[in-house]
């Protein structure tokens, strides 16, 4: 009996699709405090769900929702099409809960994570920070992983409009004329984005250093005791072997 329609999976196939989520906050401008900001705010803050390099996401994510602090008015906040974010005044850091609802398409079932809100600098130069009042940055790279979907969904991640039996059995959707949606993350550093092949680089080069240094240290450590085991072996030999008497 075949399964009913918008149901049949596309076996042996795993999709990712990349965004970042996160908080960005600014203090007050003492100069020029919001006006409907209550008197115990100090900051101006954002909670976000975006593409990579602002790419459009919303063919595979269809809203999202924010569990802000009880203590806000209309805490649960659903936003419903891009840009999905939710701006607010505050004075506290808390914990934001952020739930996935994905396009009707998928038949996937809504995905939650967590994130911390950051409103007061860290890292290097924190007093430094605070005088200039600059922007605090807190953001996460994630992947979502979609497996075996649905075949409509299917489409809809790889721009096919028809499919044909790969080797493996799986079908593999044919690009469409609009183009293929990607997974790949941007080549470059921008402004506005770290999250590349260049950054990805950059944190394998450290990565490398860090191992090497690790490999030395062994090695000194290695040279050391067996540096210490032959002085052992020749006190032995001019002094004798301790006797450990028993009580």
């Amino acid at each position: 009996m075949p399964a009913p329609a918008g149901t049949k999976r596309v076996r042996g196939v795993q999709i990712h699709r990349p965004f970042v989520y996160g908080t960005e906050a600014v203090p007050f401008d003492p100069a020029n405090r919001p006006k409907n900001a209550p008197a115990d705010h100090t900051h101006s803050w954002k909670v976000f769900v975006r593409g990579i390099n602002n790419e459009d996401i919303s063919y595979w994510l269809r809203k999202v929702q924010f569990k802000l602090h009880d203590t806000y008015p209309n805490s649960l906040r659903m936003i419903e099409g891009p840009p999905y974010e939710v701006e607010e005044t505050g004075w506290g850091e808390f914990e934001i809960a952020i739930k996935f609802y994905f396009v009707p398409e998928s038949t996937e079932k809504p995905q939650s994570i967590w994130h911390g809100l950051k409103l007061h600098p860290y890292g290097d130069d924190i007093e430094g920070k605070k005088e200039r009042r600059e922007m605090v940055k807190s953001i996460c790279y994630e992947e979502v992983l979609f497996n075996e979907p649905v075949e409509q969904f299917y489409d809809v991640l790889t721009g096919g409009g028809a499919y044909a039996r790969g080797k493996a059995g799986a079908k593999m959707g044919k690009a469409s004329a609009r183009g293929m949606p990607t997974a790949e993350i941007p080549e470059r550093i921008s402004k506005d984005n770290v999250y590349s092949r260049e950054q990805e680089s950059r944190e394998l080069d450290r990565l490398g250093v860090a191992i090497k240094t690790v490999e030395n240290q062994i090695a000194e450590e290695k040279k050391r005791l067996i540096e210490e085991e032959t002085k052992l072996a020749e006190l032995e030999k001019t002094e004798g072997r301790p006797v450990n008497k028993k009580r």
